[in-house]
């Protein structure tokens, strides 16, 4: 590695929408510059998770160093693959931490969407150089010039700079590299400085520990290092350094400006801080700025389907949080479902992926229930304000919801999104965001066909199925749905919990309000069977000492639900 100076090293991210090309290009990539061999089986070589390969889609930012010679000058390139969801936008930010450029790719056929926008712009404030790649040139619908006036008109970058390119085919990959080399500029960092080492992601390992992928700002790395986490002063010894290539690949020593992997025997998953910083004993370096922490969006709570596997799901849960820090985990009880967390994610979709890693990866099976938003609250009652400690509540828990006679205000939150669409569904879309509380901030239109829209959405009415609804472009929604929702889970309830000898309510309230009831009838008896005939008073006798049993019953008798029927009610239900 020593033969490759700063000078010759390249480092560079790949961004762009959801399925707009990333990963394909990058394929190609690692088959120009023979790190991985040509065959036809290459596809989303870099997606290494199972639910990366189902799903199609990139979860977790993947690196891998590349070697390239150009104009006779050997280049080390180390390349990122970002995913496109908006939901993993942290992934995407930790990544260009460790870059000077990347690839902007949009899709020929599909133009600018709303990701390509969020990505362009946390690019442009890191302030690094910008390569715009039209992809899928290939395809019969392109049309790369309605795409490049996009791209100038939005983001200010000149046609002649677009690569119009075909990763699929690998039609003009090669100019891509060019690009890098000549457009992206090396990192301003010297070996002789004293190491500094970002560590600005992890993945951990059954067998060595925590392997820790780092960006080296400053001197050198290897084996037999000891070495200082600025986070938790904790000191290690290094037990291997190397590349990614894609695979690791070990190797003497990391210099200034490279990014690798390093394994220095860290056993706790609290131990390896995305965004820390890695220095030589007794030799102290001014820590990295590091990375602002994640914001979470959605809450659920998560329990074990059966209490004895406790504590293999907070095992599970530790690992898997080291590998994807961006969700927070508080810990949680339910009288119906035991012990548990209360876990924070960033959206719908990295709930379901970090659920379905859970299962694949570590084989749990947990209860996932309905996912809610964070609220806040401001106290009106001294007694409270004095129990919290503060006026300003913040809530993520349905049961800990406040009175409203406690409250003088609830606070919800709200989001600024961004939606991109042809003209002629304009008028629909206006009428969802409305029917969804929603403040229009902004509209532009990028060229004749195209719009783009900026709401000010509050995050409760968008978090569950506005994607879904945008899509299908249904415009038929309630305002209010505390009702709707009230009467749908006394339905369930009612069909979930078996029938006694005695009528029981079943009832949905919102503080002292009843707002939705289901009755679930009570078994009973033909007490007139043995009538034959008669006096019409036997037969009111015989109802009227069967009405007054089943009255004292009621009184005294207890309904026990059964644990499946919290499971039923509460989990999350995709066929709602």
């Amino acid at each position: 590695m020593s033969t490759y100076p700063v000078e010759s090293i390249r480092n560079f991210s790949i961004i762009a929408h959801v399925d707009h090309g990333k990963s394909t290009l990058a394929d190609r990539l690692l088959e120009i510059t023979g790190t991985i061999s040509k065959t036809g089986r290459n596809k989303q070589v870099l997606d290494k998770l199972q639910v990366e390969r189902e799903r199609g889609i990139t979860v977790k930012a993947q690196s891998a160093s590349l070697f390239y010679s150009h104009e006779g000058v050997n280049y080390l390139l180390n390349l990122i693959d970002t995913p496109g969801h908006v939901d993993f936008n942290y992934e995407v930010s930790r990544s260009l931490s460790a870059c000077q450029g990347v690839i902007l790719v949009v899709d020929a056929n599909e133009g600018i969407q709303a990701q390509t926008v969020a990505n362009f712009y946390l690019a442009f404030e890191a302030q690094l150089a910008i390569i715009p790649v039209i992809n899928k040139i290939d395809l019969k619908n392109a049309d790369p010039e309605r795409v490049e006036k996009q791209i100038e008109k939005l983001f200010d970058i000149p046609i002649d700079e677009c690569v119009r390119i075909s990763a699929k085919q690998g039609t003009n990959v090669e100019k891509v590299l060019q690009k890098v080399v000549e457009k992206i500029p090396p990192p301003q960092c010297n070996a002789a400085d004293p190491l500094k080492a970002l560590v600005f992601d992890s993945t951990f390992d059954h067998y060595r520990g925590v392997i820790a992928n780092i960006a080296l700002f400053g001197g050198e790395i290897q084996k037999g290092y000891k070495i200082v986490s600025a986070h938790t002063k904790k000191r290690y010894e290094v037990n291997e350094v190397g590349i990614l290539s894609p695979d690791e690949q070990p190797t003497h020593r990391l210099y200034a400006g490279q990014v690798g992997y390093l394994i220095a025997g860290m056993k706790e998953v609290t131990e390896a801080q995305i965004g820390d910083t890695l220095f030589l004993y007794k030799q102290p370096v001014e820590p990295l700025p590091g990375f602002k922490s994640a914001k979470p969006m959605v809450f659920a709570g998560m329990y074990p389907v059966d209490q004895t596997e406790y504590n293999n799901l907070k095992s599970a849960l530790e690992r898997l949080t080291l590998n994807d820090s961006s969700v927070t985990v508080h810990r949680d009880s339910s009288l119906a479902l035991g012990a548990g967390w209360r876990l924070g994610f960033l959206g719908l979709l990295h709930m379901e992926v970090f659920n379905q890693r859970l299962e694949q990866e570590y084989n749990m099976c947990v209860i996932l229930t309905a996912p809610t938003v964070p609220y806040k609250a401001v106290l009106s009652s001294a007694k409270l304000i004095k129990e919290y400690g503060k006026e300003e509540i913040t809530i993520i828990n349905p049961a800990q919801f406040p009175d409203k006679l406690s409250v003088s205000e609830y606070l919800e939150p709200t989001v600024l999104g961004t939606i991109v669409t042809p003209q002629e569904y304009i008028g629909k879309i206006i009428v969802l965001c409305q029917d969804r509380r929603a403040i229009q901030k902004d509209m532009l239109y990028i060229d004749e066909h195209r719009v783009m829209l900026k709401y000010l959405f509050p995050l409760n009415e968008i978090v569950v199925d506005f994607y879904d609804a945008l899509k299908s472009l249904s415009s038929g929604y309630a305002r209010d749905k505390a009702y709707a929702t009230g009467k749908y889970l006394c339905e369930r309830l009612k069909d979930a919990i078996p029938r006694q000898l005695f009528e029981i309510a079943i009832q949905a309230a919102v503080g002292k309000k009843i707002i939705a009831r289901e009755t679930l009838k009570a078994y009973r008896k033909n007490v007139l069977a043995k009538c034959y005939g008669g006096d019409i008073t036997r037969k009111m006798k015989l109802l009227k000492r069967q009405a007054e049993g089943k009255k004292m019953m009621r009184k005294i008798g207890n309904v026990e639900v059964p644990r499946d029927a919290f499971i039923r009610v509460l989990k999350r239900q995709t066929d709602k």
